[in-house]
C-alpha cells in the first residue's frame, strides 16, 4: 500500500508562483511513476506532469508546459510541483497520483486527498 499527502495549496494572485508537495508513505517499487493532476470544478481530471521512481522527467501536459516543473527528492519519498506565472484557470484542487508504468490518464493505483489551489486575478 501507499500512502500520499500533498501540501502547499492556497490562495494566490495571478503572476505569483507556488510550489506543492507530495510526502509518499508505504511500499514503492522501481517503476512506479508519480504525477500531479488537477481536478476544477464541472471539468475532468487534468494530467499536468509524470516522473519516475529515479527523477527522470517523464511528461507535461502542453498546458503547463515552461511554466510548472516537477521534481523528486533524492531519498525518493516527496514529490514536488513547482508552478510560475499563475492564471486564474490554474485553480483547481491539484492531486498527487502514483502508478507502476507512466499513463496520461487518471487510472493510477493510489491518489493523495488533493491540495486547494486559488489563483485570483
Amino acid at each position: 500500500q501507499v500512502q500520499l499527502e500533498e501540501s502547499g495549496g492556497g490562495l494566490v494572485q495571478a503572476g505569483d508562483s507556488l510550489t506543492l508537495s507530495c510526502r509518499t508513505s508505504g511500499t514503492v517499487f522501481g517503476n512506479y511513476v508519480w504525477a500531479w493532476f488537477r481536478q476544477a470544478p464541472g471539468k475532468e481530471r487534468e494530467f499536468l506532469a509524470g516522473i519516475s521512481w529515479t527523477g527522470v522527467v517523464i511528461d507535461y501536459a502542453d498546458s503547463v508546459k515552461g511554466r510548472f516543473t516537477i521534481s523528486k527528492d533524492n531519498f525518493k519519498t516527496m514529490v514536488f510541483l513547482q508552478m510560475n506565472d499563475l492564471k486564474p484557470e490554474d485553480t483547481a484542487t491539484y492531486y498527487c497520483a502514483v502508478r507502476a508504468g507512466f499513463s496520461r490518464g487518471a487510472d493510477y493505483a493510489y491518489w493523495g486527498p488533493g491540495t486547494q489551489v486559488t489563483v485570483s486575478s
